[in-house]
């Protein structure tokens, strides 16, 4: 054994991270393995290393007894007086087995089982430093894909992209950079696994975060999302002090700060409203652009009805319904969207109190 083996376990150490005593140890049961393999021996052995000489010893390791019954693992009391005349029974002997040859056969297994410990502990590296990346945004390469997976190279690792977490309207290519939620980190017999999202709400609110300075500093508060991915998203955001404009401060000066967003999720519709604790307010608010007349709680169901003008039905309602499921998963409150004239049958609606409230303008039609 010479001291390259122990320069090579400094390298490993420093190029791949890892801690120099599980390299010992990975090396240290390597060579108790190939001696027991190579010299079918069950005697129960201790290797030694010594890094300054690069030398390394065997030692069997025997119990004194009285009467041996087991020679690879026992030494009689008078054997064990002609090394040492102090040993007494129940001692444990250490005698240097070290064969002239074991060198040789001991490097060839020490190669793999260290490269397999190597293996294991770069892994828990990886997933130490991944694991605290989980429901975070992370910015990768695309590798390559196939029909099921998008693949993307996050530095150390690779992750894949399915095909549940793509954005239905969204076309990925070779080397393109994009920026993806991490969902979960796992660490499996395979290694460490990062699941990631494109469609998942969460990077919507990660985006806004790095985004947007105030909500960083926690000035403004994004209390909830509601997103169909590749379409349409709406997001509600609160400031404790009346004087800072939450929704102002989301779309920033002529709409570059949520124009950045839009243009991360491939040109995604954004709708920023204020949130309220008034579900009437933050209902009405909730299905911009539409205007609202009339807002309807019933509070035991946690349902509410919503008045809206005739020539605003469709607007309120949205495309196959969408602007109003969103509304409702943005807010945790049922909506039931009448126009003016159905109200007005149903007596919802009296004609003398038809007062329109001002909703937040949506930024895109």
């Amino acid at each position: 054994m010479s001291t390259q083996l122990f320069d090579a376990i400094d390298y490993l150490a420093k190029e791949k991270g890892i801690d120099k005593d599980i390299l010992l140890e990975a090396l240290e049961a390597a060579l108790i393995s190939a001696y027991k393999k190579n010299f079918k021996s069950a005697t129960n052995v201790r290797v030694e290393l010594n890094e300054e000489t690069g030398k390394m010893g065997v030692f069997s390791r025997k119990t004194v007894v009285d009467e041996v019954e087991d020679t690879q693992q026992e030494l009689s009391l008078e054997e064990a007086k002609k090394i040492n005349p102090n040993y007494q029974v129940d001692d444990v002997v250490e005698v240097e087995v070290t064969p002239k040859d074991f060198g040789r056969i001991a490097a060839q297994a020490a190669k793999q089982v260290v490269t397999q410990r190597v293996r294991e502990a770069e892994r828990g590296v990886i997933f130490s430093e991944y694991s605290d990346r989980e429901e975070d945004v992370m910015t990768g390469i695309i590798q390559r894909k196939d029909a099921r997976f998008v693949y993307v190279n996050l530095g150390k690792i690779e992750a894949k992209l399915a095909e549940a977490e793509q954005m239905p309207t969204e076309e990925y290519y070779i080397h393109d950079r994009i920026k993806v939620f991490v969902t979960k980190v796992e660490n499996t017999s395979k290694g460490p696994q990062i699941y990631i999202s494109r469609s998942h709400p969460g990077l919507l609110k990660r985006l806004f975060e790095m985004e947007v300075p105030e909500i960083y500093d926690g000035i403004v508060e994004i209390k909830s999302v509601a997103r169909e991915a590749g379409d349409r998203s709406k997001i509600s955001v609160y400031a404790p002090d009346p004087e800072i404009d939450p929704v102002g401060s989301c779309v920033g000066q002529k709409g570059q700060r949520v124009q950045a967003i839009v243009n991360e999720l491939k040109g995604e519709k954004i709708d920023v409203v204020e949130w309220s604790e008034d579900p009437t307010v933050y209902v009405s608010n909730a299905l911009s652009p539409s205007k609202v007349v009339e807002v309807l709680v019933n509070e035991e169901e946690k349902a509410t009805t919503v008045i809206v003008p005739d020539y605003q039905l469709s607007l309120a309602i949205g495309k196959r319904g969408q602007n109003a499921r969103l509304a409702a998963k943005l807010t945790g409150w049922k909506i039931d969207i009448k126009s003016e004239s159905e109200a007005r049958d149903e007596g919802l609606l009296d004609e003398a109190d038809e007062t329109y409230s001002d909703n937040e303008e949506s930024l895109f039609e």
